[in-house]
């Protein structure tokens, strides 16, 4: 196992983070980088666009890292407009299809195979004519607490 780390891509629109999980991911790749360019893009774009890819290269998570995934995620629902997962990691990919329904943006799982189709579906994300043939299949998505909110008396 080597050290894990997230190798950032460029070459993307500016609301796109794109980025690739190597080795064995830790909580320092989390919390020394992932979660700094996660809450940067935030904080520069509004909701924000992301492709992560989990490719041959990727050998795991330790339980803090899987833990501050959980955290990143839950604590960001609102502000991700799409999310592009790549990856043949059978477990990963059941794991996104559980939580896709909780995430109010577009969720799409994707083989490395399609790797192209998925840097090109990320890119158009929230534009018209969407390709929805990659998406993970819910029944419906769980509303945001902005429509649980009363409201204001007057």
């Amino acid at each position: 196992m080597s050290e894990g780390r997230f190798e950032f891509l460029d070459g993307y629109p500016a609301d796109v983070l794109a980025f690739e999980a190597k080795g064995t991911i830790g909580a320092e790749a989390y919390e020394q980088h992932l979660i700094p360019a996660v809450e940067a893009k935030i904080a520069a774009e509004g909701k924000v666009k992301l492709l992560y890819i989990i490719g041959d290269a990727f050998d795991g998570y330790t339980a803090k890292a899987a833990w501050d995934d959980t955290k990143l995620g839950l604590s960001h629902l609102g502000d991700f407009a799409a999310v592009a997962l790549v990856s043949d990691v059978d477990w990963i990919r059941w794991g996104v299809q559980a939580f896709a329904p909780m995430i109010p943006g577009t969720v799409k799982l994707f083989r490395l195979s399609e790797l192209d189709q998925a840097k090109a579906w990320i890119c158009a994300a929230g534009k018209a004519e969407e390709d929805h043939s990659h998406d993970v299949a819910a029944r419906h998505k769980l509303p945001t607490l902005e429509d649980r909110q009363p409201p204001l008396e007057d």
